[in-house]
């Protein structure tokens, strides 16, 4: 495994992962999340390689202008860092905003991405921000509050409790932002990209060619099976496996969600 730092055109500076040796992968992560989480669920198999940026705001990455933060300034983020280790394409996918970078990727440049996998979406066509109203209304009370006070008032919440209610996995990350490390950029993020979207359209979405495959699971309040079941019917061909949730068992979730990627990843092509 090597890591690595680079800076983008705007001086942001930014931190990436590479481990293993083969067709590259770039496989990201979801909003607010460590390395941890797309690294838990990638295959353990010889022929890949797994490319995966920190995004703005997460791990060591900066934050840079809080004015830029966007799915489409992640995009682009992710493709400064393939022209930065000389990828010219790789299979391109993530979890939730992981996936939604992928499929603007997918969908605007086309030429970079073999296949193409969108893991849990958070989005469709669309903002949704319905669903990821619990991360907006977190950060109000993460700045108003602080961290500790902050999270025994969210959770008293109608919106946190809405969330338990039909997804304790979710509801446990939102939590989880109470204790990232640098508030103000928590804050920054999600003020912001939940009321974002990946900006392609449906009808840019059915343009899709490269081979899709698309997981979802249920009771996921804020990554609905309905997404994933909606997009895999847009883009033509797309293969679409729905896998246990976390909130029934963590075990068969990661090994149902590895053994869905190690099943479509093998001879995705890209040069390296």
């Amino acid at each position: 495994m090597t890591a690595g730092t680079f800076t983008t055109a705007d001086g942001c500076a930014l931190t990436f992962d590479v481990a293993g040796k083969g067709r590259p992968v770039l496989w990201q992560h979801g909003l607010g999340a460590p390395l941890d989480q797309p690294v838990e669920v990638f295959p353990d198999m010889a022929g890949l390689q797994r490319i995966t940026l920190m995004c703005r705001g997460h791990g060591a990455s900066a934050l840079g202008d809080p004015a830029r933060l966007s799915i489409a300034q992640f995009a682009d983020d992710a493709l400064a860092l393939l022209d930065h280790l000389g990828v010219e394409q790789a299979a391109v996918g993530g979890i939730s905003l992981g996936a939604a970078i992928a499929l603007r990727l997918a969908s605007l440049d086309a030429a970079r991405v073999a296949k193409l996998m969108l893991a849990r979406p958070a989005w469709v066509d669309g903002p949704s921000v319905a669903r990821q109203h619990g991360y907006h209304v977190a950060a109000q009370y993460l700045e108003q509050y602080g961290a500790d006070e902050g999270a025994e008032r969210f959770l008293a919440s109608p919106e946190f409790l809405e969330v338990l209610a039909a997804s304790p996995d979710n509801a446990a990350s939102l939590i989880g932002f109470f204790k990232r490390s640098r508030p103000g950029t928590t804050i920054a993020l999600l003020s912001r990209i939940p009321l974002d979207w990946p900006g392609i359209s449906r009808a840019q979405i059915a343009t899709i060619r490269q081979p899709a495959l698309v997981i979802g699971n249920d009771q996921d309040y804020v990554h609905p099976l309905a997404y994933a079941r909606e997009l895999a019917g847009l883009i033509p061909g797309a293969r679409l496996t729905e896998i246990t949730s976390k909130t029934i068992d963590r075990v068969a979730y990661v090994a149902e969600f590895r053994d869905a990627l190690a099943g479509f990843l093998p001879d995705s092509g890209g040069d390296r």
